[in-house]
Order: structure tokens, then C-alpha cells, then sequence
């Protein structure tokens, strides 16, 4: 399996109000197709910060961030972009989805924005979700809709896709539901996944963990 993530002595800083939190010191991972690796830790570890700068959509303070082997901290904006369009999926903390359409035409509103081709219906299959794909968001679960946002991002087929908290406001079912579901997906479709959770049940059925801590510090 080749890599698809290649992390070297990662730094972020960043401040809330007076106090400068060292969200990520020194972070090194790797993460291969197929892999499922969990990013855990508690408010204000970096969780969510470690997606974004894997995703370009913020710059680390120092360190090398590699996807598949272009290194993200080198490219300008737009590179970023199209890496994004072309390799990875985005599934935040909350799904944005439009409610006032179905699940079929959020995966082809997606799909437009990308300008890809495909059947909705085969991405929606793949989270279960094939009797519900005609259905107004508005009226799924939060559960599905969650599904409904992680069929949108694998619509572009990525080599990479990360997810936020998608457990946050599930059940422990429907939670162990999911978590099975990204273990599946990374298996079938080779993507590598990254998923930044607190939860327990999507800890264990990830194939590794990354525990992160902050370091708060007064300013001045």
C-alpha cells in the first residue's frame, strides 16, 4: 500500500484571548491506502486543526506536510485548492448539506461544484442510504445526514478523506454504525481515512490512534 499522508515535525500555534495554545508540537504520522487512523485528544488539542492543515486549508508554523508526496506547506493557494478538488474529501463538523434538497441532489450539487460525472445513487448506496436518496435532508437523521455528507465527499472518489466529530451528535447505535462504515469504506475503496473523534467507538475500530494534548501558555 502506498502513503498517502506523510506528516514531519508538525508546529501549529494559535491564540485564544491572552493564552497561546501550542496545539501541535513536533507531530509526525504516516498514514497508507486503506488506513484508518483516529486523531484524538480533548478541546483545544489541535483535532481539527490537524484536518485542516492536511487539507491546505490552513499552513503549519513549521514542519512538512506531505500528500501524496507533494508537500502541501509548498503550494499556493489555488495548487491547494485543486489538490483538494482532486484528491480529498471534507466531511466537518457540521455536515453542510442543503436542507430543502433530497440526499440524491446533495451528492449532485457536490458533484456540479466539482465538475465530476457519476450515478449519486452508487455513493449513497455505499453508506446505506439507497431507499432514503429521494428524501428531503431536513427530514433525515442526523445520523444520515452525516452519511449523506460522507457520500458527497467520496462522490469525487479521494485518495483521502477526513471527517470531524461525525459522532457528536449520534447515539452510540447509530455512532457504532458509522464507525463501521468509514472502516468499510477505507477497506473497499482504498481511500485513506482520518477521522478527528473523542468517541470510543470509533477509537476502536480504527486501525491506529494519534493522541494529541495541548500545551496552553500566557502570552508576553
Amino acid at each position: 500500500m502506498s502513503t498517502v499522508i506523510a506528516v514531519r515535525n508538525l508546529v501549529k500555534t494559535y491564540v485564544v484571548g491572552e493564552v497561546e495554545v501550542k496545539a501541535l508540537r513536533g507531530v509526525n504520522l504516516e498514514v497508507r491506502q486503506g488506513e484508518f487512523l483516529a486523531v484524538t485528544g480533548p478541546s483545544g488539542s489541535g483535532k481539527t486543526t490537524l484536518l485542516h492543515l492536511l487539507a491546505g486549508l490552513e499552513l503549519p508554523d513549521s514542519g512538512e506536510v506531505r500528500v501524496l508526496g507533494r508537500d502541501v506547506t509548498l503550494l499556493d493557494r489555488d495548487a491547494r485548492a485543486r489538490l483538494r478538488r482532486e484528491a480529498i474529501g471534507y466531511v466537518g463538523q457540521q455536515p453542510g448539506l442543503t436542507p430543502f434538497l433530497s440526499a440524491r441532489e446533495n451528492v449532485e450539487l457536490g458533484q456540479a461544484i466539482r465538475s465530476l460525472d457519476g450515478d449519486p445513487r452508487e455513493v449513497l448506496a455505499s453508506v446505506g442510504l439507497s431507499e432514503r436518496a429521494g428524501q428531503r435532508v431536513s427530514r433525515l437523521s442526523a445520523g444520515e445526514q452525516v452519511r449523506v455528507a460522507v457520500a458527497r465527499a467520496l462522490a469525487a472518489r479521494p485518495a483521502l478523506l477526513l471527517v470531524d466529530e461525525p459522532t457528536a451528535r449520534l447515539d452510540q447505535a447509530n455512532a457504532l454504525r458509522l464507525a463501521a462504515l468509514l472502516t468499510t469504506l477505507a477497506r473497499e475503496t482504498g481511500a485513506a481515512v482520518v477521522c478527528a473523534t473523542h468517541d470510543p467507538v470509533v477509537i476502536e475500530q480504527a486501525d491506529t490512534e494519534l493522541a494529541l494534548a495541548a500545551e496552553p501558555v500566557a502570552v508576553g
